[in-house]
């Protein structure tokens, strides 16, 4: 039962802040291009439900923001090779 829980937390919290999904004044940084990058499969999925949930914020602060979006995307998904177990010879 925690496990579901927790499991359902944690995709309300990282649901609340997606592309699109808020209006924001100011615009997305470094910071937040990072956080957009991590949750980009998430957002993805969610987009197909809700039109205004989009991966990319269009509001940002330019190249800062890409280069914390890429910076995720690359290392985010790059990382799940370290998981892999190696096969031994």
């Amino acid at each position: 039962m925690k496990k579901y829980f927790l499991f359902v937390l944690i995709i309300f919290i990282s649901t609340s802040c997606m592309p699109g999904s808020y209006v924001s004044k100011s615009p997305a940084g470094f910071f937040t291009g990072i956080w957009h990058g991590w949750i980009a499969p998430i957002s993805l999925i969610a987009g197909y439900f809700n039109h205004s949930i989009r991966i990319y914020e269009v509001n940002n602060s330019g190249w800062w923001y890409d280069l914390g979006f890429y910076i995720a995307i690359i290392g985010g998904f790059g990382s799940f090779s370290l998981l892999r177990k190696k096969k031994k010879d």
